[in-house]
């Protein structure tokens, strides 16, 4: 069974993120790397009610390398960003 939670996992609130939203009613999303568009437009339609997703864009962002406590580096996980782009009759994400 398709469960969307396991492929959006949350929405990025940045400056660059409130700036798309307000103006080109994009929104951005931290989702499962290993999801692919089609998987994450269902997703968005099933978990928000009325929404229609007329786009989606994905990235992969990777983890940054971060230094630990002793002379050690460590890395952070890698990840995926999807900017979800609604039509211009469906409400707001947030």
């Amino acid at each position: 069974m398709f469960n969307p939670y396991d492929v959006v996992y949350t929405v990025l609130i940045t400056e660059k993120a409130t700036a798309l939203s307000e103006k080109f009613h994009r929104y951005t999303l931290k989702v499962n790397p290993h999801s692919n568009k089609i998987e994450i437009r269902k997703a968005v339609e099933a978990i928000f009610e009325n929404v229609k997703v007329s786009d989606v864009q994905t990235m992969n962002c990777l983890g940054k390398r971060k230094r630990m406590r002793s002379a050690r580096l460590g890395k952070r996980p890698d990840w995926k960003k999807a900017l979800v782009t609604l039509t211009e009759g469906s409400i707001e994400l947030l």
